[in-house]
């Protein structure tokens, strides 16, 4: 479990972890980035009350460097990728552990429940678990059990990372498709299971999702780079909504400066209309949303369009010149206590 400023969730991940169901021996191995809200501080109580627990130090802060430490430290043929944002059901790594068994899969992975405490996180918790918000990948809206692209944190056999390697320390988000990829390239199965759900607590302000969403797209456009055609489609909907909206603002100063002569600037506003079909589409999903609050519903109409265009943005920008030093900036600091 990579942590960094993560004093609001981590007591309560680290219970979910511990209250596993399983015969098997278990460690808990926390990568420790240098926060800054007392998270470090909980976490060492917490290794002194339980043998269990054990903590690697994770200067670089990084994800991925954070994972490897952990892993290097790990003693069992089987690693479970946990996140201190998280919460695992019970059964959770039995059932995965399971499937490894019955599939003969490298890799398997469930559903990312996202949930929130506040009106703001459950309307991006919404927009985290409908295919409008995140576009449809398996392991945010579910869908049949079977062979998979990537998987969702992961309970990945030891053997396999010794063998393609472990995640690569170079990628600082989408770290774990990367990984997936080696994996499938080496001809091992990754698996998806919809009976595994691990509850996930989004960002819980506007600010840091707008990072967080910023950061996450800058890196696919990196991946975009690196491995071409190998990622899917799926990804390239919100930089062509970016390009759409700017040409739709274009047009409308060509046509209120009356730059284009009838029936030309007429014919213009055609532009317009795919952003205007999205936000048509943005208004009628907060609308039509099931259940809500008036509130929630307010921000859901905000959220959507704001992880879309944040990614769209930070893709381009990756895109055109690469990732480079790009940190997700919203996990630097939550020291500000949850409403």
């Amino acid at each position: 479990m990579p942590v960094l400023n993560e004093r609001e969730y981590l007591q309560r991940a680290v219970d979910t972890v511990l209250a596993q169901r399983l015969d098997d021996p278990v460690e808990l191995i926390l990568a420790l980035g240098p926060s800054r809200d007392g998270t470090s501080e909980l976490a060492q109580r917490m290794a002194e009350d339980d043998p269990r627990i054990r903590l690697v130090d994770n200067p670089a802060a990084d994800i991925p460097v954070g994972l490897n430490l952990a892993i290097r430290e790990a003693r069992h043929p089987t690693i479970v990728r946990v996140d201190a944002h998280s919460e695992l059901d019970p059964d959770y790594t039995a059932r995965a552990v399971a499937t490894l068994a019955r599939t003969r899969a490298a890799n398997v992975g469930g559903v990312m429940r996202a949930d929130g405490r506040t009106p703001f996180q459950r309307a991006v918790a919404r927009a985290y678990n409908s295919r409008v918000g995140l576009g449809g990948g398996a392991y945010h809206g579910g869908g049949t059990e079977g062979p998979a692209e990537s998987a969702y944190l992961g309970v990945i056999r030891r053997s396999v990372l010794d063998e393609v390697g472990m995640f690569d320390e170079t990628i600082r988000r989408g770290e774990d498709w990367e990984l997936n990829l080696r994996i499938r390239r080496a001809g091992y199965r990754v698996w998806f299971d919809p009976s595994l759900a691990v509850t996930y607590w989004p960002r819980a302000s506007w600010m840091r999702l707008l990072r967080q969403f910023v950061a996450t797209g800058t890196w696919r456009g990196e991946l975009v780079r690196r491995f071409g055609r190998q990622n899917s489609l799926r990804f390239f909907a919100p930089p062509a909504l970016v390009l759409a909206a700017v040409l739709s603002a274009a047009a409308a100063v060509v046509q209120v400066t009356g730059v284009l002569p009838f029936p030309w600037s007429a014919l213009v506003s055609a532009v317009h209309a795919p952003v205007a079909v999205y936000a048509l589409g943005v208004l009628a999903f907060a609308a039509f949303s099931p259940a809500g609050s008036l509130r929630e519903r307010g921000w859901l109409a905000a959220v959507v369009p704001t992880m879309h265009l944040a990614w769209g943005v930070g893709f381009l920008v990756g895109l055109v010149r690469g990732a480079k030093d790009t940190v997700d900036t919203s996990r630097l600091d939550r020291n500000t206590p949850l409403p």
